[in-house]
């Protein structure tokens, strides 16, 4: 974390299209996601993001209610977010959105 005159401030991801702030750093779940396209961070929350409709998709730990999350400012896809998971086990997914490292950049 940095001091930005006297208050504390957390790092930030940004899109990495248009650098729009998406999520703050402190609220990373888990780094140990996979995507297709590669690793992804569990975030607690997301923000300027909008949520496409909902689906059901088959992902490696079963199946899950998702939909997908897109960049505010410039409509870029950067992951899913977890509606509703099937399996008790994967319940605390729930309301918790994914992002893909390679679609994030971090901003100090």
């Amino acid at each position: 974390m940095g001091e930005a005159r006297g208050r504390v401030v957390s790092r930030l991801y940004s899109c990495y299209k248009c650098g729009c702030c998406v999520s703050l750093h402190d609220d990373i779940v888990s780094k140990q996601f996979q995507s297709s396209n590669g690793r992804a961070y569990l975030f607690s929350h997301a923000m300027n993001i909008k949520m496409g409709p909902k689906e059901n998709r088959q992902l490696i730990t079963g199946l899950h209610i998702v939909c997908d999350v897109f960049c505010l400012d410039c409509g870029e896809n950067l992951g899913w977010k977890y509606e509703h998971a099937f399996e008790p086990t994967q319940k605390y997914k729930e309301g918790k959105v994914v992002l893909e490292k390679y679609k994030i950049v971090m901003d100090m």
